[in-house]
């Protein structure tokens, strides 16, 4: 009997507040995710290449963990105070009946056990899949089809997440049994009385808004023009300003409501205007603290939402051979490394064969009047042809010794990026002999480059030089045609005038990063040794794996037995997938856990904001019949209701929404947040704003449905409708 009853009780609760079982749910399905991350397809593949990285971001899993159950520990304890509260009188007619308080206690932890299993079961079958959806789709967008997806089951995320959970809601129930087992019966069948409404005067509310917008405009200003000044320390101040306005503008704004309903007296009855209105002020008037606790937390959400889906977005470019063309380069012994790329077993996955050699170009034997090396390079006539075209501001600061240092960035001019790597550069300028680069540009079916004797091309690293097109500076093309039309010669080598050919492709050197250079001067081939710099002198051999192969079987297979056949070599080598691999890293560790906490926060802000309304519609229920007594129709209440569910949902949300945005300006403008196509950001943050839309609408639309529950039961004359 005793059993029965327990299980048609948690039956019963489950069915009748499905918020609560929803939020258990979503909350097992998220520890199940995090913790079965080290199982995900692309943790595996980077495992490959970036173990000592990944074992340091896996290393902090537990951290999140721990903190995500700290967080929902007190979100269940609310839920489970809510189901405490909902039930007060029947736990009391328990006690009426003789059920002794040890027994309560015991059918309360027994119905939770119950629901906690139930919730374990869905939240990890629901996490299980959602894990190999967030697998996959990772996988799929940024594998480039090179990460196999493979079905996997973490047995280790599986223990802990029934650990975890189990915790908590014991911890939890146990202190609400507590509570319960302090109570008096008349308590639990009478409840406790509603606070009374301070409502406080006019002029202290309205000074509680002022306050509070002036702390939260400081802390904006704070956040948009300050926010790295003192080694971003402000940051801390901008937090604990905006976090107090917010909770004073909350404050004074909740209890100013009572003005908006005396300011429309002739709406007073009509739609129960003056009746919802007040409905809303008492629902937030003694609890603005929490409203705007949950406003801080929808905040948080949007700006960590905005900052893990940006950091995929931004290293979009990365997933795709942008400037990367070889699949492996090798290094060692010129011959030895030759011959093992022509030898029988590697010769399926090598085409493409180039052997790149590079150096520093050797400086003068005399030396200038301070003792040091006189440059080989004279490119006076250049360089002043690039402060031409400089625009005025930065013409001048460069003229006038202001500018020192040369930062090289996407938001520069051209011109302004190619004198500052030049500047640096063309002292002594790295070389690359012709006949090296045509192998490149054949390997991309380009034209080779057939310099004359008295002619060079400038090479500019496409990795470190930002560019729009590949294989066309425009002011640079048009600053040299101008000096060809003109016979005019821009620079000089060991005394010898050169021409610079314009516009060549820019392609990588190598696999990765072992050839790690701003830019070179390609020169002819019978210019190379007579003018390098013979310790700098390096070289390597670059290949790419057959397109056949890979239509045949893919990239990462081919690629794989290739690198395990190099490894038994012993010779040195990089792949492209360690490249792909290092910025695949940065991609998971800037977005998988910051998406996490941002769902995270705006899941308990929801369910905060969607409880405490129905603990506040359970104890004022006795008002909806009285107005039923009055002539109210139930479709006018149930009106009147939705209208309250609409405000206390979009109060917070839309402070949150200012705040959230505000955050994201400031991290966009302070390269935390990177977006290189501008023309994407307002559909990128109208993306962002919609999925916090719709989570919330999701919820109000939740509470909505179960507050038309709770009026449904109330007891109602026989014509109200």
């Amino acid at each position: 009997m005793f059993s029965r009853l327990i299980y048609r009780n948690a039956k019963r609760s489950r069915k009748e507040n499905l918020i609560y079982f929803a939020t258990l749910v979503t909350a097992v399905a998220s520890f199940y995710i995090i913790l079965s991350l080290g199982r995900q397809d692309v943790i595996l593949f980077l495992r490959e290449f970036e173990s000592d990285s990944i074992d340091k971001l896996l290393a902090q899993m537990p951290i999140v963990y721990l903190f995500a159950l700290f967080l929902l520990f007190f979100l269940i304890l609310f839920a489970n105070q809510y189901q405490l509260n909902r039930r007060s009188k029947e736990f009391g007619l328990y006690l009426m009946l003789g059920m002794r308080k040890e027994r309560l206690v015991l059918q309360l932890l027994a119905e939770g056990f119950i629901t906690s299993i139930l919730a374990l079961i869905g939240g990890i079958l629901i996490g299980g899949f959602l894990a190999e959806i967030i697998s996959l789709t990772v996988s799929k967008l940024v594998g480039q089809g090179i990460i196999g997806h493979q079905i996997s089951l973490s047995v280790g995320a599986i223990f802990f997440t029934i650990i975890g959970f189990l915790f908590i809601q014991l911890i939890a129930l146990v202190i609400l049994g507590g509570r319960l087992f302090n109570q008096e019966v008349h308590q639990l069948l009478y409840e406790q009385m509603d606070k009374k409404q301070d409502m406080g005067h006019v002029k202290g509310n309205v000074l509680h808004m002022l306050v509070g917008s002036v702390l939260l405009g400081v802390a904006y200003w704070i956040v948009l023009y300050r926010l790295m000044d003192f080694a971003g320390l402000l940051l801390f101040v901008a937090l604990a300003l905006g976090s107090l306005g917010t909770i004073l503008f909350m404050k004074g704004f909740a209890k100013l409501l009572g003005l908006l309903a005396s300011m429309f007296k002739h709406k007073s009855t009509k739609d129960l205007h003056t009746f919802t209105l007040r409905q809303f002020q008492e629902n937030i008037t003694n609890k603005s603290t929490s409203v705007a606790v949950t406003s801080i937390l929808i905040t948080l959400s949007i700006i960590l939402i905005a900052n893990g889906a940006s950091t995929i977005i931004g290293f979009e470019s990365a997933f795709s051979r942008h400037s990367s063309i070889y699949d492996f380069t090798v290094n060692g012994d010129n011959q030895k490394v030759e011959q093992f790329l022509t030898s029988e077993k590697m010769v399926p996955y090598v085409e493409d064969l180039n052997l790149l050699e590079i150096g520093e170009m050797k400086y003068q034997d005399e030396r200038g009047e301070d003792d040091l090396p006189l440059s080989l390079v004279e490119w006076s006539e250049l360089r002043e042809q690039l402060i031409r075209a400089l625009p005025n501001n930065y013409k001048e600061q460069i003229l006038s010794g202001e500018m020192q240092g040369y930062d090289i960035s996407s938001e520069n001019p051209e011109a302004l990026n190619l004198f500052g790597i030049l500047e640096i550069d063309a002292t002594t300028p790295y070389l690359i002999p012709e006949s090296s680069y045509n192998g490149l540009l054949e390997a991309i079916g380009e034209k080779p480059l057939n310099l004359h004797s008295n002619e060079i091309a400038l090479y500019f690293n496409p990795d470190f030089m930002p560019t729009d097109n590949l294989d066309s500076m425009p002011v640079l093309d048009s600053i040299l045609e101008k000096a060809a039309k003109e016979g005019q010669s821009l620079m000089s080598i060991n005394d010898q005038e050169v021409l610079i050919r314009p516009s060549i492709p820019m392609r990588g050197l190598v696999a990765d990063s072992s050839v790690e250079i701003h830019s070179a001067f390609i020169v002819p081939d019978h210019m190379f040794e007579p003018l390098l710099d013979t310790e700098t002198y390096a070289l390597y051999w670059n290949f790419r794996i057959p397109q056949k192969m890979q239509d045949q079987q893919g990239l990462m297979k081919p690629m794989m037995e290739a690198r395990d056949l190099l490894k038994s070599s012993g010779f040195e080598f990089e792949s492209y997938l360690q490249n792909f691999g290092r910025q695949l890293f940065y991609v998971v560790a800037g977005s998988y856990t910051v998406l996490y906490m941002g769902f995270l926060f705006l899941m308990i802000a929801c369910t905060v904001l969607a409880l405490q309304f129905l603990t506040q519609m359970k104890q004022t229920g006795g008002r909806y019949v009285t107005l039923s007594m009055l002539g109210a129709k139930r479709h006018q209440m149930k009106k009147s209701m939705r209208r309250q569910v609409l405000w206390t949902f979009l109060l917070p949300m839309s402070l949150a929404c200012v705040s959230g945005a505000v955050g994201i300006r400031a991290m966009i403008v302070f390269v935390m947040i990177r977006i290189e196509d501008n023309a994407l950001l307002y559909p990128i943050t109208f993306t962002f704003a919609c999925i916090v839309i719709v989570f919330l609408v999701i919820y109000g639309i939740a509470v909505a449905r179960a507050a038309d529950h709770e009026i449904d039961k109330l007891r109602w004359k026989p014509n109200i409708d």
